[in-house]
């Protein structure tokens, strides 16, 4: 890559190309290079927890924008320090099978090379195969680079049972204090709606014992019976 932005850049000087014109193709050209890169992945969870005596697989894929020519990948484990070759083989082309080579027992390649995978199988698993595997890839279309993923093998007598006791005691109190909330919104709205009810029943009261008292003072409007006066004989 270093070499091609350096002919560039000559060519770019013979031309009389602008600075920022310059600039603009050199990150065109990073970006689509980048967008070629080839990728090795052990999948979301890089690490597997198993039991000792059982058989596990260790995941790998690989991916590229363009495809692959002469795909050179391998495993290996991290023994202390020291990086054991456990399997490695070349892939031609895409949907190859490879020849996978292997070197260590009880390894098993599995992947096939089927949708880009090449996992492997570690058959009855002791406590000295717990570490690190690496999954190394360098595809010859893109310039032989590097690249890796790691994916940690964790080996235990027993699997380790969850305690779900300390979630149950949260998730009881979560509930219960939002029951309490909804308990007492509810309440509130009862009494609101119990008050407004006898502010309501006290205004009829009130306009009903105005109307009484305003009858019973003879005041106009009310229903007072008028007696005509008794006239003196002449």
């Amino acid at each position: 890559m270093g070499m091609e932005v350096h002919g560039i850049w000559i060519d770019a000087l013979r031309l009389g190309l602008p600075h920022a014109t310059f600039n603009l193709i050199v990150t065109l050209l990073l970006v689509v290079k980048s967008a070629q890169t080839l990728e090795m992945s052990v999948g979301k969870i890089p690490f597997l927890e198993a039991v000792n005596g059982s058989t596990v697989l260790l995941p790998c894929k690989y991916s590229s924008c363009i495809g692959i020519e002469n795909l050179y990948f391998r495993w290996q484990f991290n023994d202390n320090g020291t990086m054991q070759m456990v399997c490695d083989a070349m892939i031609p082309s895409d949907g190859v099978v490879p020849k996978v080579k292997m070197y260590k027992d009880r390894f098993d390649f599995v992947g096939m090379n089927q949708d880009n995978n090449i996992s492997i199988l570690l058959w009855n698993i002791t406590f000295e195969d717990a570490g690190q595997y690496t999954c190394f890839g360098r595809n010859r279309k893109e310039y032989d680079k590097n690249h890796s993923a790691i994916y940690e093998l964790i080996v235990v007598s027993e699997l380790t049972v969850v305690d779900k006791t300390l979630t149950i005691i949260i998730a009881s109190a979560v509930g219960g204090a939002i029951g309490l909330l909804m308990g007492f919104m509810l309440l509130k709205n009862f009494t609101l709606f119990v008050l407004s009810k006898l502010e309501e029943k006290n205004k009829e009261c009130l306009v009903t014992s105005s109307g009484i008292d305003n009858t019973e003072n003879g005041l106009s409007g009310s229903k007072v019976d008028s007696k005509p006066k008794p006239t003196k004989p002449k």
